[in-house]
């Protein structure tokens, strides 16, 4: 080469921390993932700059996000509605610690999560290097699959090495091993140059790629550790199928053939059929129907009653538990329990006694506290003027009727389709729909891993980016509390160059944590005290919030406006505030 003449980018090579990073890139896309998502920082660049590379070739779909906390609650909600595992980028120090909160989410839900941490190699470990701390194990026992992975130096055989790691942690994530499915985390050392060189992305990669739903078997993936039988349960007992957090069809499809009362919490994913019983919460206390209880079926993770668990805590009662994967079963009351991998119901006639008795109950409960009045039409034509001008005053008044949370909760479900998604935070609101809402097949999510309220924002942007991908899905809606959206405020920041999802997020706005008030503090503790540590009210203007975040804005005091914000169209994320009495 003559002097004067220069190396072009694809003819250099690429400095081992690029090479390694490319490697790993490519060994998680052959086993199926096809999110990438990544927090900004230097000593993670190489893998920054490889996935954006391997996103301009069409290899995977790239996710910027500058916080890493709202980083891992995306990747969690892109895992949770893809079914794939997700991985999540970020650089060294606190940017890690900052993932804790999804990862623990991940963990106790059993999500699909891949963590890519950089960190400084072994020669500036333990001297107080800068953005430095001890980061292998820090997630603890809530990962499937950790290793510390020492800095590349551009050996021939770290390419293979890479793609072991890649083969280990899309397969660990996806339920390799005792504890099922969940977050892995694989620690990146590198030294400097941290990045440099083209990255390489085989044309063979991008042409195999396949639009496949599901998730890609990884080569290596065995079947989970833990042995639980399956079970044929008898008809010579009074049941009740139970299905919590992301039961999932199973538990109705169970209730519906064994003609067994179905009691589904609202995120359950099995929360509709002629078999479902909505007010459940009383009826657990009824003598005659909760009282005679024999056996119960339980599907997912109850969390939204103390009734559940105060059922299960029950002597002499027969309880078979669900629970096909994960490490963690529950049982509230450590009663001796039978723990099954799937269960069905032997051939006879259902006690159609039994089952209607709840059906029955559960329907003339939601009946008598209904407020939905249907018109008078004959007094819409009627002759008489009084007559007229007496529904015309009461359909105002109903379509001027301030909004509370039943209404607010009711709206919301009742504009929600299957091919919408709709999302819960963890706030009062979850529980008020759980009481009233009826049956209805909707893919609906929230984060009851740890019931934390943190995130979730961040969580239904990424479940609204994946479900509407390819033109795919409806709206996604959020229903939260006003701390809820306050306290994931900067999830609101939209990504530059990324596609804007469909999105309304419903904040019903009542000044705190009003939650409280269905605890035991709420009448043992100064009201002032109780103001200023648990309702904590904060005096936001929402509206300033959404215009500086590029959000639209709607503000919804009555139910004509609550419907009309509903179903509107569309194009982009949407803050409806609901203003509601504390």
């Amino acid at each position: 080469m003559s002097d004067g003449q220069s190396l072009s980018a694809e003819d250099q090579s690429p400095a081992p921390s690029t090479a390694f990073a490319a490697a790993l890139l490519e060994g998680l896309v052959r086993r199926g993932v096809r999110d990438v998502v990544v927090s900004p920082g230097s000593r993670s660049q190489a893998l920054a700059l490889a996935a954006a590379a391997f996103e301009r070739a069409g290899a995977l779909a790239l996710h910027v996000r500058i916080d890493e906390r709202a980083a891992g609650f995306f990747a969690l909600g892109l895992a949770v509605e893809s079914r794939r595992p997700v991985a999540v980028v970020v650089t060294s120090g606190t940017a890690v610690a900052n993932l804790h909160p999804a990862v623990l989410e991940a963990h106790h839900s059993l999500v699909p999560l891949i963590l890519l941490t950089a960190d400084r190699p072994e020669e500036l470990r333990g001297v107080r290097s800068n953005q430095t701390t001890v980061q292998p194990g820090i997630f603890a026992g809530a990962v499937r699959f950790a290793v510390d992975v020492a800095a590349p130096s551009g050996l021939r055989s770290e390419a293979r090495a890479a793609d072991e790691l890649a083969d280990n942690a899309v397969s660990f994530s996806a339920g390799r091993g005792e504890a099922g499915a969940g977050p892995v985390h694989l620690n990146l050392a590198f030294r400097e140059p941290l990045s440099s060189g083209f990255v390489h992305v085989p044309h063979q990669l991008v042409d195999a790629l396949t639009d496949d739903e599901g998730l890609v078997t990884p080569p290596s993936a065995a079947p989970t550790a833990v042995y639980r039988p399956s079970v044929l349960l008898d008809r010579d007992k009074r049941t009740v199928v139970v299905a919590g957090h992301a039961a999932g069809p199973a538990a109705e499809a169970l209730a519906h053939a064994g003609g067994w009362p179905l009691i589904a919490e609202v995120s359950s994913d099995a929360r509709y059929g002629r078999n479902l019983v909505v007010a459940y919460r009383r009826l657990l206390a009824e003598p005659e129907l909760g009282g005679r209880i024999e056996r119960v079926v339980v599907f997912g993770h109850p969390t939204l009653s103390r009734e559940i668990p105060a059922l299960l805590t029950r002597d002499g009662l027969d309880v078979t538990i669900v629970a096909p994967t994960g490490g963690e079963v529950y049982n509230p009351g450590r009663r001796p329990v039978r723990v099954v991998s799937s269960v069905s119901v032997v051939e006879g006639p259902v006690d159609r006694q039994w089952l209607g008795g709840w059906v029955t109950a559960s329907r003339a409960i939601a009946e008598a506290e209904s407020r939905d009045v249907a018109p008078d039409l004959e007094a819409a034509h009627s002759h008489d003027r009084a007559e007229r001008l007496a529904y015309v005053k009461a359909e105002f008044s109903a379509v001027r009727q301030p909004v509370d949370r039943r209404l607010l909760v009711e709206a919301v479900w009742r504009a929600t389709w299957p091919h919408d998604r709709l999302v819960l935070g963890a706030s009062r609101l979850i529980r008020e729909a759980d009481a009233v809402v009826g049956g209805k097949k909707v893919r609906v999510h929230a984060n009851r891993g740890l019931a934390g309220i943190d995130g979730t924002v961040s969580t239904a942007l990424g479940i609204a980016t994946a479900s509407q991908r390819g033109g795919g899905a409806g709206v996604t809606r959020v229903l939260v509390g006003d701390l809820t959206a306050l306290h994931d405020i900067g999830s609101l920041l939209l990504a530059v160059g990324e596609s804007v999802p469909r999105l309304q997020l419903v904040v019903g706005n009542d000044g705190g944590g009003t939650i409280f008030d269905g605890l035991e503090v709420a009448s043992s503790a100064r009201e002032d005290d109780i103001d200023r540590v648990l309702y904590t009210p904060r005096p936001v203007d929402f509206a300033a919030l959404a215009q500086g975040f590029g959000w639209s804005y709607t503000r919804a005091a009555t139910r004509a406006d609550l419907d009309q914000a509903l179903t509107a169209p569309t194009a982009g994320p949407t803050l409806v505030e609901v203003p509601l009495e504390r």
